[in-house]
Formats: C-alpha cells, sequence, structure tokens
C-alpha cells in the first residue's frame, strides 16, 4: 500500500472516530452503514500498520454499535433492546432483534402516511445495511479468531432473513425494502435490487467463516441460503448506480475469495455479476456524472464504485495467477480493466479540499470521509483473510 493512501486513510479514520464518541469526550453518533466500513478500516489499518490500537478501536465500535442501535431510540416509548431480552441475555446475543438504522427522525409510526422525502429521514431496518454489519462482525472474527462475533453475524442474518423474507402462496420468495424497528411491520414494501444477492453471498460467507472456526453454523443459514439463490436467479442484476456498481464488483470478488477457499456456489454466478457490471459500467461511464461539479454529486456513492473498482484490480490478478479461472470470467476482468482509472479519478477528486466543502459533501462527512478512507486503504473490507 502506498504511504501517502494509507496516511491519508489514518487521518479520515482518527478524526471519524474522536467527531461520533468512538475515542474521547463527544457523545457516541452512530449509523450502521458507516460504522460498518469503519470496523473493516480499522481491521485492515491494524493489518497494515501492526498498530494494536486501530484493531482495538474495530472491536470497541461494534461494542458501541450493539449498545446503541442494538436498542430502542431514547425517544422511543419503549426501552431496552430490540430484542426485548433482559440485559444481560441481550450483551450475549446483541443482534437477535436486529439493528437499528441511526436515522435522525423517529421511524413512521403505524397509522402516519407514507411520505417518500420523510422516509429516507425515518428509523427503522435495512436488510441491506445489516448485511454490511454481518460483514463486518465476520471480519472481527477473521481477524481476531473470535468466535462470537461471528455467531453475533450469524444470529443477525437468522433475524433478518425472518424479518424481511416473506412468501405469497404458489408464488417464489420476496424480500422488504425497509422494517420497522421490532421487525413486525414493512415500512418500504419494495425490494431491493441487489438485496437478494447481498444475503446470497453474506450468508455463504458467515457460514465459511463458521466452519473456519470449528464452530457448525445454524440450519437456519441452509434455508436462508436457499430463499436468496432462488430470488438471485429471478432477478436482474444490472444498474447505472454507482454504488450499486460498486457493490457487484465487490460482491463478485467475495464470491472469487469463498470459491477459493472452498465454499460451493452457483458456477454462473460470477460471470452474472460481471457481465452486470459492464454494462452498467459502460453507461455511466459515458453518461458524464463524474464531470459536474462537487454540488452536483454525491461521494459516498462515488466511492462505493471507487472501492468495487479495487475489487476488480485484486481479482484480475489473482485470476492471472492461476490456470483454474473461467475463461469467460478471465475476459470480463479484462474487459472491467479499462475502468480502472476511475478510482483514482474519483479518490483524486474527492481528496481535494476545495471539493469537500460543498453541501453534498459536509451533510453526509461521516459516511463520505469513511467510505474515502476505505477507497484509499480497501483490504480490511475488501480481503477475506
Amino acid at each position: 500500500m502506498e504511504p501517502d493512501r494509507l496516511q491519508q486513510a489514518i487521518a479520515l479514520m482518527d478524526a471519524f472516530a474522536r467527531r461520533t464518541g468512538v475515542e474521547g469526550e463527544a457523545p457516541p453518533r452512530r449509523y450502521l452503514w458507516t460504522d460498518a466500513f469503519a470496523v473493516c478500516n480499522d481491521l485492515g489499518l491494524a493489518r497494515a500498520t501492526g498498530e494494536a490500537r486501530f484493531r482495538e478501536r474495530a472491536l470497541r465500535l461494534i461494542d458501541q454499535v450493539h449498545e446503541v442501535l442494538g436498542r430502542h431510540r431514547p425517544d422511543d416509548d419503549r426501552q431496552g433492546w430490540l430484542s426485548g431480552l433482559p440485559d444481560d441475555k441481550a450483551r450475549e446475543h446483541p443482534t437477535r432483534g436486529g439493528l437499528r438504522i441511526g436515522k435522525p427522525l423517529p421511524e413512521r409510526g403505524p397509522d402516519e402516511p407514507f411520505d417518500e422525502r420523510l422516509e429516507w429521514e425515518r428509523d427503522g431496518q435495512y436488510f441491506h445495511y445489516l448485511t454490511k454489519w454481518m460483514h463486518a462482525l465476520d471480519q472481527a472474527a477473521r481477524a481476531t479468531g473470535e468466535v462470537r462475533y461471528s455467531r453475533w453475524a450469524r444470529e443477525l442474518a437468522i433475524t433478518a432473513h425472518r424479518a424481511f423474507v416473506y412468501r405469497r402462496p404458489g408464488r417464489a420468495p420476496k424480500m422488504y425494502w425497509k422494517m420497522s424497528i421490532d421487525l413486525t411491520r414493512p415500512q418500504v414494501p419494495s425490494m431491493g435490487q441487489h438485496d437478494p444477492l447481498d444475503g446470497y453471498l453474506t450468508t455463504l460467507q458467515l457460514i465459511a467463516t463458521a466452519h473456519a472456526l470449528g464452530d457448525a453454523p445454524q440450519p437456519e443459514l441452509d434455508a436462508a441460503l436457499k430463499d436468496y439463490a432462488t430470488m438471485v436467479a429471478a432477478g436482474a442484476l444490472e444498474t447505472g448506480d454507482p454504488l450499486g456498481l460498486g457493490g457487484l464488483l465487490t460482491d463478485a470478488y467475495r464470491l472469487h475469495q469463498l470459491r477459493a477457499q472452498g465454499a460451493s456456489a452457483d458456477p454462473r454466478l460470477a460471470a452474472r455479476i460481471l457481465e452486470a457490471a459492464f454494462a452498467g459500467l459502460r453507461y455511466y461511464a459515458a453518461a458524464g456524472e463524474l464531470r459536474q461539479p462537487a454540488a452536483y454529486r454525491l461521494g459516498f456513492r462515488e466511492l462505493g464504485l471507487a472501492i468495487g473498482l479495487h475489487a476488480v484490480a485484486r481479482m484480475r490478478g489473482e485470476a492471472r495467477e492461476t490456470a483454474a479461472t473461467d475463461p469467460q470470467e478471465r475476459d470480463l476482468l479484462e474487459a472491467l480493466a479499462r475502468f480502472l482509472p476511475l478510482a483514482r479519478e474519483i479518490e483524486g477528486f474527492w481528496l481535494q479540499e476545495v471539493n469537500r466543502e460543498a453541501p453534498t459533501w459536509t451533510e453526509h462527512r461521516d459516511i463520505n470521509e469513511v467510505m474515502l478512507a476505505t477507497a484509499l486503504a480497501p483490504d480490511g473490507f475488501l480481503r477475506l483473510r
């Protein structure tokens, strides 16, 4: 890793930790998506630098997220852990009731009308945030060898599958996009395009880690894997959204690593993901979004793409070292390589102080800066050690 990029990532993560109460005297300000990336970043920085403080901070953040987002909001009439368990049991199983998003507004009540604009600011639970936290916990288990992080991730996976996946008689399973804090009501009933893929690969990852740690995975995960596989097989993966494209590329690399570690998956899935990403990248690169000024751009969405492109670079390098790589996958990786310079272009744009003064950056400062740190030092998030 280039020293300048590593030092920039450290500076961003140190500032985030102080600003949001992971370190110092500031009150905790937790947001599940951002914190999942932050945990992975600090685990990666610990590995890259050998400094124990980063690993300690990652594990402290995990505990803080569970204490804050695993409980009801301070402005809610309900109190205690989302699981409803007594305090001692809830601390042993902090993810059993899921985890709140961390949005500023309370969730929409059962009798309140739906307001699309307000819903973006309302609390609840998102499936794709929960899977990011499962990944963070799984990376902690892989980094420390401590089974409890793997068990917490798997308990969260079982809870999420039970709450978000539903069936109608005679039809294939579907998913809700957003649920209420207590997971009893869908807040947004439509299905996220890549949620089944995210669920499938995350479940596959959690099962692989459990086996590696000598801890038998729960049988409920097999049922979840089957449901997600059914939905992935039936759904389209193509998107022109940069964050969605980055997610596809990251998922392709996760699948590449899991197969190398012995996981069994649909043999056509990797090529499907890469084909969809290539089609979307051609569209996105031609659309001209990256030529817009900062005021018209969302940093974290673009940085998600940059992270995914770093995944392509790693996957391409590893594929070149083994003859076992599927020829179609190798060809797709070579085709995707033409887009690799976009990662440095995006990072360079958002490293400029003048661009980070735009409201589109400052209004989302935490998520933007943490994902910029991920793009600069991506191995903590990308590599399944």
